[in-house]
């Protein structure tokens, strides 16, 4: 069931996601034919993707050659600049320190303890998602770290209410890397959106260009594959 974004989202709570690629046109080919999504011009070169008109991701171009070929997820933080002194206080580091993109809202980019990368998102006129939870768009992020409970204890103090509070329904999961991957892995975060038949989304990927690293296989959240797209950025498919 297609679930519609509040004004702004609760802090900790994953709230967007954006892929970094080499060519921004062969990205809209391969999600359009994999999600149905259509898209339109954003802030500098970048594009957001929509699913029956709701924004649900962008696509930006890899400035670096360098850079890897990546998607990212965003938490929602309502003060960048105190979640970023957090960050800090808890053995993480900034990358990209907070800056404003053009009205719609602060972004900066950190990595925790273990060098998984991840962003954070101040909102401004851009809240994040405007559907999630629904084939076609985000459903969950899963975090593959080294140790678990060092995952727990810096997340826990980053995003406690998001993760733990009582009113709690998190979309962010934390397994060992050696779950999935082999151990030589670096930890990282992998963003899943959501399909009606995983199968069946497989064999699209394939004919768009895309491979399959692993699954599916059955996880406590759903029927997970994880698969390349046809610039090698890695993601997930969730069925429910």
């Amino acid at each position: 069931m297609a679930e519609n974004r509040a004004s702004v989202y609760a802090e900790g709570v994953p709230c967007w996601v954006d892929a970094q690629l080499p060519d921004v046109d062969a990205g809209k080919r391969f999600y359009g034919g994999l999600f149905g999504w259509d898209f339109e011009a954003a802030y500098g070169s970048s594009v957001w993707a929509r699913l029956d008109g709701a924004p649900v991701a962008a696509l930006g171009r890899k400035t670096d050659g360098r850079m890897p070929t990546v998607w990212t997820v965003s938490f929602a933080t309502p003060d960048v600049e105190a979640t970023v002194r957090r960050i800090r206080t808890a053995g993480g580091q900034v990358v990209t320190a907070p800056t404003p993109v053009d009205g719609a809202g602060v972004a900066a980019l950190a990595v925790d303890p273990e060098g998984a990368v991840f962003g954070l998102w101040q909102a401004g006129d851009h809240p994040g998602f405007g559907v999630r939870h629904r084939p076609g768009a985000f459903a969950w992020a899963q975090l593959y770290a080294r140790d678990t409970e060092t995952a727990n204890t810096f997340y826990g103090h980053l995003f406690h209410e998001a993760l733990f509070g009582p009113d709690a329904v998190p979309d962010f999961g934390r397994a060992p890397v050696s779950d999935v991957f082999p151990e030589v892995m670096p930890p990282h975060f992998l963003v899943h959106f959501g399909v009606e038949d995983c199968e069946a989304a497989l064999g699209a990927v394939s004919r768009l260009g895309g491979r399959v690293q692993a699954g599916p296989f059955t996880a406590s959240y759903g029927t997970v594959a994880v698969v390349t797209d046809n610039q090698g950025a890695s993601f997930a498919l969730l069925q429910r």
